[in-house]
């Protein structure tokens, strides 16, 4: 196996600086190769010469290398970075929403589960499976490192599809600690955590300090801050009524479950400050930032990088050096490593990496609730699979009616309309179902 490094989705210029700016920034991995590929071949050349300018001011060995052929950029690589979106802001996300709300359905993200993410999970799944075909053929013992959204589904069909060793990774449990104790003002120096569950949906479930529980003191100034608006307000009433901290965001939560976002309740958006069709705006500033920002990228001659926080670069090192990293990662639930949660289902857990490769840690039963809490989103989570792998139009509508949000809003008639029209205006970006 070659040293060699393959970025897929490397038109995404600010998050190929982060990964592979980190990997040129790490003594154990000088002397890869940093393959980028794209099928934009403008951002694929802009991402390029940004590299080449942070090798020059890191002074970094690496080999920079672009390639029009995924195939070729794939051959003989040791590791894999996905980073792709499929459909982009313009169709697929504004579909994504649009056609949702003219029957009522509204959305905040729309990247995970709910209608939004099982459509974006029917454009992703069949590209996904097509980098593992070639992956099969010219490094099938590489190991992918998936950064794409909906993580749960795309990790679960790389690793049981696929046949590719897979990790999905995600920046909700990185931040979820340093995040809460910044927003209720609490000292985080010193605090030992444990966090499990599913992607976007982990569970604090222990946080101490010199073996005191600080979450009672948590819950304290959550509800004192439940008063008035702010950014949070989802976590800290899903934390006050079920007992354990979220890793991802009240956007995001917002439409994980069934009990924020209602037409015959209107007031809970206000009340919990959500933020409706959130993302769009999100993707319309970026857009708008964008060509400034990648301007300023490339052209910098003397453009310089700091070791970001993604875990990418740690893995690698970890491998290479045998020095070993802790992790949380999406992997698969082989051997039953969060009991209580199906087998066949992927699940975010402290992993180890060294030498040997990822390996994920034994949690056992996660508190009955916040395990049927997550069963409700991996329902949905394996019919869409089922309705990918089989080509069957009637496992897409199964998936829709068992997601919380959805099932809470529309009729069974209404869920089945939807989709169709779903179906319809995505077009090619979808195969054809049964």
């Amino acid at each position: 196996m070659s040293k060699k490094i393959t970025f897929i989705g490397a038109g995404s210029t600010v998050f190929a600086k982060n990964v592979l700016g980190d990997v040129m920034l790490t003594p154990a991995l000088q002397e890869f190769e940093l393959a980028i590929f794209d099928i934009d071949a403008e951002r694929l050349s802009d991402s390029e010469r940004m590299l080449n300018n942070i090798k020059k001011t890191s002074g970094s060995k690496c080999t920079i290398k672009s390639y029009s052929d995924r195939k070729e950029a794939l051959r003989g690589a040791k590791y894999v970075v996905n980073a792709i979106q499929v459909g982009g802001y313009d169709p697929c996300t504004i579909t994504d929403f649009e056609i949702p709300k003219k029957y009522g359905l509204r959305q905040t993200i729309a990247d995970t589960v709910g209608i939004g993410g099982i459509f974006r999970n029917l454009r992703t799944i069949p590209v996904m499976l097509g980098f593992a075909e070639d992956m099969r053929e010219v490094c099938p013992d590489a190991l992918f490192l998936n950064y794409t959204n909906p993580m749960a589904v795309l990790t679960n069909v790389m690793n049981t599809y696929g046949g590719i060793r897979t990790v999905g990774l995600c920046h909700s449990v990185q931040g979820c600690v340093s995040h809460l104790f910044k927003d209720l003002e609490m000292d985080a120096t010193g605090v030992q955590w444990k966090i499990a569950g599913i992607n976007h949906m982990a569970w604090l479930l222990e946080v101490n300090k010199d073996g005191v529980d600080l979450y009672p003191e948590i819950k304290r100034r959550a509800a004192e801050k439940q008063k008035e608006k702010h950014h949070d307000m989802v976590r800290y009433e899903m934390m006050l009524k079920f007992g354990y901290y979220i890793t991802e965001s009240s956007e995001h939560n917002a439409e994980y479950h069934p009990y924020f976002i209602k037409r015959n309740y209107p007031e809970l958006v206000d009340r919990f400050n959500i933020p409706l069709d959130e993302y769009p705006r999100r993707c319309i500033e970026q857009i708008g930032n964008w060509k400034k920002m990648r301007e300023e990228l490339i052209s910098d001659a003397n453009l310089s990088h700091t070791r970001s926080e993604e875990y990418a670069s740690y893995i690698f090192e970890a491998i290479e050096t045998n020095v070993p990293f802790k992790i949380g990662g999406n992997v698969m639930n082989t051997g039953g490593l969060i009991t209580n949660l199906p087998r066949e289902a992927c699940v975010e857990v402290p992993c180890l990496v060294d030498s040997s490769g990822i390996t994920p840690t034994f949690v056992g039963d996660l508190p009955a609730q916040a395990a049927a809490l997550n069963r409700t989103n991996i329902n949905t989570q394996l019919l869409t699979i089922e309705a990918a792998i089989t080509g069957k139009k009637e496992h897409i509508y199964h998936a829709a009616m068992l997601d919380p949000h959805t099932s809470a809003e529309l009729s069974l008639d209404d869920i089945v309309s939807m989709c169709d029209d779903l179906i319809e205006a995505h077009g090619d970006w979808l195969p054809k179902y049964k």
